[in-house]
């Protein structure tokens, strides 16, 4: 159309289109309801589209998505970091524990400087109104959230204490298995239920193995490292067991999944843009 005002020819504005004028919103958002389920080339096999025009789609539709949800005041987070390829090279994911969603994903890596790019885009008001951070025991996050929100509480996700747990009795028991030969290695192989079940869970064969177990070795018990770790991170373990900060913590985890399966579809994408979108939308309602 030419503008009777300017003379220049310009094009007229349709809400019904998409970005891209070639498609309609409605075809734009059935593409991103698709892609939720499968992956862009399947989508672009079965609609015989272009790999690049799903992928382009998918995007707009996520973030009208995110337009939709607003933008977030979060008074419970959970932060984590997530792996997006060999080579220690991390991005930093903060949900909304509350609102069960993802709500901020970014930075170059597991830094103060990274972290603290959260709290630059959630602004000092809203940081403010934090009052729980749950967060493994990696000392950047912590640094910055009692800096940026020194009002909020630390607490240290369950998940990652039993993670150092386990890891330390899967290294006394590889030491031992390599320490003992022939009998002496039925007391380590095949015991780790053992050691690790409840004791009121056992069976009465359970219990006398673990007493055996215990009796023929008492290496098996040294947990220094962890104690000291615990008693280092006492008071944010402790802050587990106040009423006021009592939220979710398995949605950090089944997060974690997620975002698991979506790198595994995505991959060998190297749009971080993408990725980013994929991860904010992934616990989002369908428009």
């Amino acid at each position: 159309m030419r503008c009777r005002s300017c003379g220049k020819v310009k094009r007229e504005r349709l809400d019904f289109l998409a970005d891209n004028p070639l498609y309609t919103k409605r075809f734009a958002h059935y593409v991103g309801q698709r892609c939720r389920q499968a992956t862009i080339k399947d989508i672009a096999e079965e609609l015989k589209l272009d790999w690049d025009t799903v992928k382009t789609l998918e995007k707009q539709y996520m973030q009208a998505q995110l337009a939709r949800a607003g933008r977030p005041g979060p008074k419970a987070i959970g932060i984590d970091e997530i792996s997006i390829r060999k080579g220690h090279s991390y991005r930093i994911v903060v949900s909304d524990l509350i609102r069960r969603r993802p709500i901020w994903f970014g930075g170059e890596d597991r830094s103060e400087a990274s972290m603290a790019q959260f709290y630059d885009w959630l602004g000092q008001k809203k940081s403010h109104g934090i009052r729980l951070a749950v967060m493994d025991m990696w000392k950047p996050f912590r640094n910055t959230t009692r800096e940026r929100a020194p009002q909020a509480a630390v607490l240290f996700d369950k998940f990652h204490i039993m993670r150092h747990l386990g890891a330390a009795l899967d290294k006394i028991r590889k030491t031992e298995y390599a320490r003992v030969s022939g009998k002496g290695r039925r007391f380590i192989k095949g015991q780790k239920y053992t050691l690790l079940a409840r004791h009121e869970n056992l069976s009465l064969e359970g219990k006398r193995s673990l007493t055996l177990l215990l009796a023929a070795n008492k290496r098996l018990a040294p947990y220094e490292k962890f104690a000291e770790m615990i008693d280092r991170h006492w008071d944010g373990i402790a802050a587990y067991c106040k009423p006021e900060n009592k939220v979710s913590l398995g949605f950090v985890e089944g997060l974690n999944n997620k975002i698991r399966v979506i790198q595994r579809r995505a991959y060998r994408l190297r749009d971080q843009e993408y990725l980013r979108l994929k991860v904010l939308t992934c616990m989002l309602p369908a428009l």
